[in-house]
């Protein structure tokens, strides 16, 4: 009896899901427990399995197609079976069900056809989901050129995504055959990164059949995209004299916006202080490499010096990381009602409790670190602060994965200090020195930026006494952190020179009412002005 396979489930929040290979193919023996393929989620691409054994005898989704959950990905059964009550249809049987039923041509199937002309041994490699809120991502930097051997294993090519460059490595093995996305270019999740073959393949063959296999499924409209070659533009300097003035000549060594150099070349030419905008690269392509910075000459280079008053402007792409936070900080500004509570704490304990700490040798703590184990034992005692707002309901986390926001060269990122009630305060102190470093370099993983709880942001280090943050979805609010500061303070009916910090709580009324924020502050001041319980 033939056993019909839908589209899975595979994450929570999955809703729909592409298959990115298919290991078997239509008249395959499966056994159970055979991987069929592989799918891509919300969250990963996970390997999916077979639960029953037989022939498979059809596949409802190709490769690189999208699908929701519950769609008919496959069927399963004995040779030879009529399985057209399950695709819809009546009639005979077929005398072998290693080939489809014959559909009428349309433009939904047309797809699945176009992909019969991909040549053998050919691979499609299509722009990589590196994190999950991933749509686009910018190729940094190719390590492979068209006609180099690749390996399986190798790295391709760096990735810039919403939060980090990554290195993208082959999963397969053989020639670079085509390129799709140039240095510096952007383009969709899926879209046509690079193909990989035999040295001998067809190439404009492979680039006509790679169109369908990248682009996702729809049910009421195809829409074919023509694939050329790669373009490289040539884009203006970075400042352009606004008022008349002596011409400047951009050099052909930009794409979109972005001056190509070797990361040698970049080096160098930041240690000598010279700008790349005025450099002719010699490299290919027009690239600024190492040789363009050692000849350098003021003299020759072209620069031209701007009189006295002139305007000028600057314009810089925004990165994926940038379009991502303004993309998810205004969603969650204009969907999730704010409100603030503002407080501020002594700090004298504080003070004397860390200068105690540190002359522990081998020791060393911050006041952030004070401020997050202080706040990651709040949470404990006061759930509804640690939740996440859904329409049909409200998830509050027994766990506390503490964010801690960082700020980086292209915008912010949040690392996550997972269980961070039940760290030691040194251990809390190096994982947020840790993420920090690694952040700015852009090394940080799409796993350790995930499934935070709350989040705290602290620009007290910046001198700044209070602000207000947006709420990091899904968290249901963020703890502002600011400057500790010397100033007068009433104690005991008297005017004396105190510390105080001032904190401010954003929180999403939706879940956290005005009495649960301010009970939670509460415990927060009671903490962080009596250190020692927090040790207790």
């Amino acid at each position: 009896m033939a056993e019909v396979i839908n589209m899975p489930r595979l994450s929570d929040t999955m809703e729909e899901g592409t298959v990115a290979t298919w290991f078997k193919k239509v008249g395959d023996t499966i056994n159970e427990g055979d991987i069929l393929a592989e799918i891509e989620t919300d969250k990963a691409t996970m390997e999916f399995e077979a639960f029953y054994a037989g022939e498979l005898l059809h596949i409802g989704i190709a490769e690189g197609e999208t699908a929701p959950v519950d769609t008919l990905l496959a069927i399963i059964g004995e040779k030879g079976e009529d399985i057209s009550a399950h695709l819809g249809g009546g009639g005979e049987p077929t005398p072998t069900q290693q080939e489809e039923p014959k559909v009428e041509q349309t433009e939904e199937n047309q797809v699945s056809d176009t992909q019969a002309l991909l040549p053998d041994n050919v691979e499609i490699i299509t722009m990589p989901r590196l994190s999950d809120t991933m749509e686009e991502g910018t190729v940094a930097n190719w390590l492979k050129n068209v006609g180099d051997t690749v390996n399986e294993g190798d790295i391709l090519a760096e990735i810039e995504t919403d939060k980090a460059t990554m290195e993208f490595e082959s999963f397969y093995s053989g020639t670079l055959l085509y390129i799709g996305i140039a240095e510096g270019e952007s383009a969709p999740v899926d879209s046509v990164l690079a193909i990989i073959g035999d040295k001998d393949t067809n190439v404009e063959q492979a680039i006509a059949a790679s169109k369908s296999q990248a682009q996702p499924a729809a049910k009421t409209e195809v829409k074919e995209t023509t694939i050329t070659a790669p373009k490289v533009e040539v884009a203006p300097p970075a400042t352009q004299p606004v008022a008349p003035a002596p011409t400047v000549v951009a050099h052909s060594n930009t794409s979109n916006g972005r001056i190509l150099a070797s990361p040698l070349a970049k080096k160098l030419a930041q240690d000598k202080g010279i700008s790349l905008d005025f450099i002719k690269g010699t490299g290919e392509g027009g690239r600024i490499v190492k040789r363009d910075i050692e000849q350098y000459q003021p003299s020759a280079s072209g620069r031209i010096q701007m009189p006295q008053g002139i305007e000028s402007v600057e314009e810089v792409a925004n990165s994926q990381m940038r379009k991502t936070i303004a993309k998810r900080l205004a969603g969650s500004k204009f969907t999730a009602p704010h409100y603030y509570l503002g407080v501020e704490f002594d700090m004298e304990n504080a003070i004397a409790f860390r200068q105690q700490y540190n002359s522990l040798p081998d020791t060393k703590i911050s006041f952030n670190d004070i401020v997050v184990k202080a706040t990651a034992i709040a949470l404990k005692q006061h759930p509804q602060v640690n939740s996440r707002w859904m329409d049909d309901k409200i998830i509050k986390h027994n766990h506390v994965h503490m964010g801690v926001a960082v700020a980086v060269e292209d915008g912010l990122v949040v690392p996550v200090v997972r269980f961070a009630d039940e760290l030691p305060l040194p251990q809390i102190g190096a994982q947020v020195k840790d993420f920090a470093t690694r952040a700015r370099a852009k090394k940080l993983t799409p796993a350790e930026m995930d499934g935070s709880t709350f989040t705290i942001s602290n620009l007290g280090m910046f001198g700044i006494q209070e602000f207000t943050s947006i709420i990091n979805q899904p968290n249901s609010a963020i703890l502002s952190v600011g400057a500790i500061e010397q100033k007068p303070v009433v104690k005991n009916g008297e005017i004396v020179v105190g510390n105080t910090m001032k904190l401010t709580l954003a929180c999403d009324h939706r879940s956290v009412d005005g009495a649960t924020g301010a009970q939670f502050l509460q415990t927060v001041r009671n903490l962080i002005e009596n250190p020692v319980t927090m040790l207790v």
